[in-house]
């Protein structure tokens, strides 16, 4: 945990991980506009010159809070995806996958920033664009990996590696995610289903 140097009975102030998660609770509260660094460096316990050493601008900013938080994404995969690479239960282990995908891309805290993207994409879609490449085509991207290395394990029939990782995540992801952010609905078909067309769709013909 990063901690601003400080003087004694002073309280500790804010930084590095410990301010992107400050600054984000103000981003998702507020939105962009309603967020000025004056406050960010108030919640933090810094002064605005310390917050902007760190970050020159609010965009930059928002930028590292938003990179951030898609960096936390690709990490909280991988060991559902090692788990899939040695499983030797191919429907066992998607399955795994997919609980873990839902269970976090469905989540309060990830749907949030999802909403907070959408929002401020016209007025920074520079940083649109980033989460887009760094959370979720980056993500697919490492599953597709995946399915490479196990594709001759368990017959599968690829063919296009990236192409059935997308396939993969929408059959997974798409219906709840549309249902979740629009009406709110926390129900799901059960992921088994979404597996099975998977399978039937890539497995050895």
């Amino acid at each position: 945990m990063a901690i601003a140097s400080r003087t004694p009975g002073r309280p500790a102030g804010r930084t590095g991980e410990d301010l992107l998660a400050v600054a984000r609770d103000l981003f998702l509260e507020r939105g962009y506009g309603g967020t000025s660094m004056e406050e960010v460096a108030k919640r933090a316990q810094i002064s605005k010159a310390s917050l902007y050493r760190e970050h020159p601008s609010k965009t930059a900013l928002y930028e590292a809070v938003v990179r951030h938080w898609a960096e936390s994404g690709r990490h909280a995969m991988r060991p559902a995806l090692e788990r899939l690479e040695s499983s030797d239960d191919l429907r066992f282990g998607l399955i795994d996958l997919a609980e873990v995908m839902r269970t976090g891309i469905l989540s309060e805290p990830v749907l949030a920033m999802r909403r907070l993207v959408i929002a401020e994409a016209v007025t920074q879609p520079e940083v649109a664009r980033m989460y887009l490449e760094e959370s979720w085509n980056s993500n697919i991207r490492n599953l597709a990996a995946t399915l490479r290395a196990v594709a001759e394990k368990h017959g599968l029939n690829l063919g296009d590696p990236d192409a059935a990782a997308a396939d993969f995540t929408w059959l997974v992801i798409g219906s709840p995610l549309n249902a979740r952010l629009l009406a709110g609905d926390a129900a799901a078909p059960p992921v088994t289903r979404a597996i099975d067309l998977f399978l039937a769709g890539y497995g050895v013909r």
